[in-house]
């Protein structure tokens, strides 16, 4: 007891000393009270996680291949947590050891400052899929061996430390968004006869089993989709912006996905556990999603964009067909250091300059032949139109 607190008992009566006891020890009994229902909130939440979590595909990969960088990149990259996702275009829900991976993304975690930054790869890249010099579209890489090969096929090529990877199909995305109430997008006239009159919104709920609504979508900005059109609207590719769009939707829709899940209420949170968990891949172990997880509040999106940032389409016959190539690969991952780390003068491996010779003798593409430069810079409508 302090001085100060002895002074004050001194100069009462009895009658107020007795009644000053009474307040503190109810004020101390509320507190213990209010500490202990915390702890029992977060036992009933760690319970609710942990019998939820076991309905995720837990999946062990063994090492993962990355290229020899020297010991200053390697310190670099200690500080961060990068993390390969992966979207497949599967006709059967549940099946994520193998597939065309629709979407590519690496999301990069500044372990100090909890920045995220996103980098979606389009599928189409031209890039060395196999360590082998196979160039074809980076999306084959996940089909031609599943995660492993699709973890190291982004390490060879962009310099990467990656050796962990979430999956996901169509079902666990249509259920996200629906779980968070919808998304609200940009959509263009052409975008809408897609969705509804080519039938991509039609696939979706079938492959899904989830219900197309028919809901009427009319083009405009702030247009609210369900998760069926969403996911539909994400897989676009047949307009003129290509790939490059389809890769620009789907970082518009995760970045939605982040800022509303955050903001979620309880219940929108148990539907978007019960609904996404059952349709996950991962490599990731229990103790390190929830670590994941359990940050979450603290994270701060800071960017997000596509890679390569200097390309040109081409259609590169049989083998590897109509391609995105990067003019050139060593520049663009010069770029993306840049964009990721803030790292201004970085030297490409070996393995990257030798990749990048390949693409170049292969394609005839060199950075003259770019059709535009800049982090997240989609093609324009006219750029893109000119590609063969």
């Amino acid at each position: 007891m302090s001085k100060k607190t002895k002074k004050k008992l001194a100069e009462m009566t009895p009658r107020e000393r007795n009644a000053y006891r009474r307040k503190k020890r109810k004020k101390r009994r509320r507190v213990i009270l209010i500490i202990e229902l915390l702890v029992l909130a977060l036992l009933a939440g760690a319970v609710y996680l942990m019998t939820k979590i076991g309905t995720i595909n837990f999946t062990e990969i063994g090492t993962v291949e990355k290229n020899k960088l020297d010991a200053r990149t390697q310190n670099l990259l200690s500080g961060y947590t990068n993390i390969a996702l992966f979207g497949l275009d599967n006709r059967e829900n549940g099946k994520l050891d193998r597939g065309n991976s629709d979407s590519i993304m690496v999301a990069s975690i500044n372990n100090k400052t909890k920045e995220v930054r996103i980098v979606s790869v389009y599928r189409d890249t031209y890039l060395d899929i196999d360590g082998e010099g196979t160039l074809r579209k980076a999306n084959s890489a996940y089909s031609k061996g599943g995660p492993k090969q699709a973890i190291e096929m982004l390490n060879r090529n962009l310099d990467l430390d990656i050796e962990d990877y979430i999956t996901v199909d169509f079902n666990a995305l249509v259920e996200a968004i629906d779980a968070v109430g919808g998304v609200d997008v940009d959509v263009s006239e052409e975008e809408v006869q897609i969705i509804k009159e080519n039938g991509y919104a039609g696939e979706v709920a079938y492959v899904t089993g989830h219900e197309d609504e028919d809901q009427p979508i009319k083009p405009g900005t702030g247009v609210h989709l369900n998760g069926v059109q969403a996911t539909a609207w994400c897989r676009i590719r047949y307009t003129a912006s290509q790939d490059y769009g389809r890769a620009n939707r789907q970082r518009i829709v995760v970045e939605q996905l982040i800022q509303k899940a955050k903001k979620a209420s309880p219940a929108q949170l148990d539907k978007l556990i019960t609904g996404v968990f059952p349709d996950i891949a991962t490599s990731m172990s229990v103790t390190e999603l929830i670590g994941l997880a359990s940050g979450v509040q603290g994270y701060e999106l800071k960017g997000q964009t596509g890679f390569p940032f200097a390309v040109h389409s081409a259609n590169l016959g049989k083998k590897a067909g109509s391609v995105v190539v990067p003019c050139t690969l060593e520049s663009n991952v010069k770029a993306l250091y840049e964009y990721l780390y803030d790292e201004t003068d970085y030297t490409p491996s070996d393995t990257v300059k030798s990749i990048s010779k390949s693409v170049k003798q292969n394609s005839g593409l060199d950075e003259k032949d770019a059709l535009n430069y800049g982090y997240g810079t989609e093609l324009t409508e006219d750029e893109g139109s000119s590609v063969k």
